[in-house]
């Protein structure tokens, strides 16, 4: 008697097995990692201040550091990280960021302190190009949303992370200026270690064009990528208004002086960028980006009332919106830029989105410190209500007559 083979059907040959969860958690990493360093220095600022004896206006300037450097970063990194791979570019970032917390942790002059936002901004942009393509390489084709929004919040969180930990140290611990940054050298270094690790393949093969120039998408996809600025670039200047001057807002027109509050103000404004997204992921892109644009104007009403009445419960509640404003663009765009944008060009439609949020999100802080100045600080904070409300506005007129998803 012959036995019976059994025959295997064609579908249970065995496929490879895909990335696992916990690889595509850890390429997330170096993002946070990066952007604890962005926003720690914040409620820091009042101590440079008092320290040093800068203006507010000169203030801005140390905060605007940060976005050139970003800026500078960002028309090199996408291009050189969708041609070379992703670890040659984030890899120098890290590198960078770690020189950026030394000179903070050992500034003693206005000089130093631009140095070191300068050299952070770069850091950040490296990674929010090469590091946030990064997550959606390693989580594969089949995962493209999962991956913009854990790029977005490991992004978020990591900006929230930052300030709190600042304040909390800076208040309980010696050295008000310098334990945060030794804490921020280990982080980084252990992002480097991830990122030596992390299952990324190079580029395909050799690609025509300059290495150097304006972020942009394939002509197809533009009208995506700006109904993504559209709402991130107001949501990432209400947030950035909160932590250049909301240190100062809080002391010189709301009388409060504690680190701590400022941290977690801008604390709970990154978590609430955080919360926000995962509440909506499952919404339409449009939806999504609406929902944000919304949020950035009711937030501009919050900032007009609180520097009037002279409020830090309704600065925080505007701070809320902020963040909810930015986490909602910031994750409409992405997703649209993840699901839409070839792989080879996905670095740099990442940075394109980020230059097209950043440029306001310097200028309009800087104008407002220096306007600060020269009229006070609660009537210049009402002029950048009105215009970031308007630019609300006219962001969501835009989305709504566009075409999403």
């Amino acid at each position: 008697m012959r036995a019976t083979r059994r025959a295997v059907p064609s579908t249970a040959v065995a496929r490879p097995p895909g990335p696992s969860r916990r690889a595509v958690w850890l390429a997330a990493w170096p993002v946070t990692a990066v952007f604890v360093l962005s926003n720690t220095a914040t409620p820091l600022y009042v101590v440079w201040r008092d320290r040093l004896g800068f203006s507010s206006g000169m203030l801005t300037v140390v905060f605007a550091g940060y976005i050139v450097g970003l800026l500078a970063a960002l028309p090199v990194a996408g291009v050189v990280s969708d041609r070379v791979g992703r670890k040659p570019v984030l890899l120098p970032a890290l590198v960078l960021g770690v020189v950026a917390s030394v000179l903070f942790a050992t500034a003693g002059s206005v000089l130093t302190l631009v140095a070191a936002r300068l050299l952070s901004g770069i850091a950040v942009g490296a990674v929010v190009s090469a590091g946030m393509a990064a997550v959606v390489d390693v989580a594969g084709s089949g995962r493209r949303r999962f991956a913009a929004l854990l790029a977005s919040t490991a992004m978020v969180l990591g900006a929230g992370t930052g300030p709190l930990l600042a304040g909390v140290l800076s208040e309980t611990l010696p050295g008000a200026t310098v334990t945060v940054f030794l804490l921020e050298i280990v982080l980084l270094a252990l992002a480097v270690l991830v990122v030596w690790r992390l299952p990324l393949d190079p580029p395909a093969g050799p690609r025509a064009g300059a290495w150097i120039r304006v972020p942009s998408v394939p002509r197809v996809h533009r009208t995506r990528l700006l109904m993504g600025v559209a709402v991130f670039a107001p949501g990432i200047t209400s947030t950035s208004f909160v932590l250049s001057l909301g240190p100062s807002l809080l002391a010189d027109v709301l009388d409060t002086t504690s680190r701590i509050v400022a941290g977690a103000t801008a604390f709970v404004m990154f978590t609430a960028a955080t919360a926000v997204q995962f509440a909506v992921r499952r919404l339409r892109v449009r939806t999504i980006l609406l929902t944000g644009a919304a949020s950035v104007v009711a937030a501009m009403v919050l900032l007009t009332a609180a520097v009037h009445l002279s409020s830090a419960s309704l600065l925080a509640a505007a701070a809320i919106l902020a963040g909810g404003g930015q986490g909602l663009g910031q994750l409409g765009g992405l997703t649209l830029i993840g699901a839409h944008v070839p792989a080879d060009r996905l670095a740099e439609a990442n940075a394109a989105l980020n230059v097209g949020g950043y440029v306001p999100a310097g200028v309009l802080p800087v104008t407002v410190g220096y306007l600060g100045d020269a009229v006070g600080l609660s009537a210049a904070t009402t002029a950048f209500a009105a215009t970031l409300a308007a630019a609300g506005l006219a962001g969501a007129v835009f989305v709504a007559r566009g075409a999403a998803d």
